[in-house]
């Protein structure tokens, strides 16, 4: 295997990496039924993309405590 020629200083190795940050996560609002959700996804609360109804969702089961 090779090995680089010159060791990358402090502020070279940091400046290049400089541009590996995450981003934010950008969430918009279901019209329907006004929840979070990822943009250009279908909601999974109320199953809709665009106006449209393009799941069938169930109900949510309520879990009974033991």
């Amino acid at each position: 295997m090779s090995v680089p020629a010159k060791r990358r200083s402090r502020s070279e190795a940091r400046r290049g990496r400089s541009h590996q940050a995450l981003k934010k996560v950008k969430l918009n609002q279901c019209p329907k039924c006004g929840q979070a959700i990822l943009p250009h996804r279908v909601c999974g609360f109320c199953g809709s993309y665009k106006g449209r109804d393009v799941l069938k969702i169930k109900s949510k089961v309520k879990k009974e405590k033991k």
